[in-house]
Formats: C-alpha cells, structure tokens, sequence
C-alpha cells in the first residue's frame, strides 16, 4: 500500500516553495510543490499559492524541520 501525499506547507510564491523542498531534501526528505501553474497564471486572484507536500510518514518531521527554519505552515 502506497503512502499518500499530504500537504505540510503553503506559500505565496514558487520560489518560496522550492526553496523549502530544497531545505527538506537536506534532510532527505522527498516533497513536491504543487498548484505552481494556478497561481503563475492567476497571480491576484483567489487561487491558492504552492502547497508543498510529502509522504504523509514524514509529515510531521518535515513540518518540525520547517518550522525550525521559519518557513510558512499551512
């Protein structure tokens, strides 16, 4: 049975949202940034940013890391 993915995080742009993956890839950590195109395309509306999700086994880590690290929780 696979893991789901589950959101840990939400940003207000791409680059914010990739640098986090990065940060959590050195912990090695796997995450992927979703919803970049909506919120490219929409960039004013009421369209969510990028959410960045992992393996919900390591949901609560990743969170602890980014929340050490300052970075947007959802």
């Amino acid at each position: 049975m696979a893991d789901k993915l589950v959101t840990v995080a939400q940003f207000a742009d791409y680059i914010e949202a990739e640098m986090a993956k990065q940060l959590l890839a050195d912990y090695e950590i796997e995450a992927v940034v979703t919803g970049v195109n909506a919120s490219i395309l929409y960039p004013l509306s009421s369209v969510e940013g990028p959410e960045l999700q992992v393996l919900e086994k390591h949901a609560q880590r990743a969170r602890e890391i980014l929340e050490s690290q300052g970075q947007q929780e959802q």
